[in-house]
């Protein structure tokens, strides 16, 4: 693992987990660069934390040990979990964001994230469905990592799941079902127009409308078909 951690940069943001790890929530930053990031997540004042920083050259940054609970997800869900910066390893990505020019992420950042995400997801034995956005934890608050995120180079890896091919029409009678159906995958449908936009900019990047329709019915059915098939580990 060590060998893996170019810098030691400690922050003061962090408490006590409550919870054993199941999940990894990857961010970016979305800040203008990776020293104004950095800053941020090592002030005491901002009271925001991660446990990784990837810049964009592929370094890395541990900034709180993995046994502490880090401050990255804020007011959250997942999976019926609340708490989810108590059972997460956060992992932010150094990326101006949609606010700042958001642009695809470097393959030196990508290639420096998956042996390091490949270490903490073999370590805690985190199921690949538990590798998540930040923006599936907080739907209607953030969009990070956003739709330039290479999630397909993760599946190939193992390291998440793979986008599911349908072709199939709906197989939910109604959109009460779809949401139902959604809340059972993770997701908080309490904004239930930020839930499907959360899901697509995960499942299907290309249209993020916010509306249900075919194409992410049939990708939820089949991600639950195979999770309750054993499928998403």
């Amino acid at each position: 693992m060590t060998e893996l951690i170019h810098f030691e940069t400690p922050s003061p943001n962090w408490n006590e987990r409550q919870l054993p790890i199941s999940m990894v929530v990857l961010h970016y930053t979305g800040m203008q660069s990776a020293d104004e990031a950095l800053a941020r997540l090592c002030d005491e004042a901002a009271q925001v934390s991660a446990h990784y920083l990837i810049e964009e050259d592929g370094t890395v940054h541990r900034l709180v040990r993995e046994d502490r609970r880090a401050w990255h997800a804020g007011k959250s869900h997942w999976r019926g979990i609340t708490d989810v910066n108590s059972a997460s390893v956060g992992i932010e990505l150094v990326n101006p964001g949609h606010e700042f020019g958001y642009r695809p992420f470097p393959d030196e950042q990508m290639a420096a994230l998956l042996p390091l995400l490949a270490e903490i997801v073999q370590r805690h034995d985190i199921p690949r469905a538990n590798v998540v956005a930040h923006s599936d934890v907080a739907p209607a608050r953030k969009e990070d990592p956003g739709e330039l995120f290479d999630w397909d180079l993760l599946a190939a890896h193992r390291l998440a799941l793979k986008t599911p091919r349908v072709s199939m029409p709906s197989p939910f009678e109604n959109d009460g079902a779809f949401f139902l159906a959604l809340e059972r995958w993770g997701y908080d449908i309490s904004d239930q127009q930020a839930a499907v936009r959360a899901f697509q900019r995960r499942w299907r990047p290309h249209i993020i409308d916010g509306q249900v329709d075919g194409e992410c019915s049939a990708m939820l059915f089949s991600l639950l078909l195979d999770r309750d098939t054993g499928k998403t580990r």
